[in-house]
């Protein structure tokens, strides 16, 4: 991947939100790229998390990044 796809404005497929910066591999067959919102998510989901919990830790993600 060049350094200038990182900066390009993506549509995610699972969510329809807009995002920029590096995609998530979806887990998903046929899916791609994804944002890393639905990625976290993903992987998340894989071990046994629930969404209630999902929602705590992107929310959690999010605020640590502001900082």
């Amino acid at each position: 991947m060049k350094t200038t796809d990182c900066i390009k404005t993506r549509t995610c497929p699972k969510c329809g939100a807009e995002y920029i910066g590096v995609p998530a591999l979806s887990r998903v067959a046929n899916l791609g790229s994804i944002c890393s919102d639905c990625g976290s998510r993903e992987a998340l989901e894989s071990i046994g998390i629930d969404k209630t919990e999902q929602d705590k830790i992107i929310e959690t993600i999010h605020n640590s990044m502001k900082n």
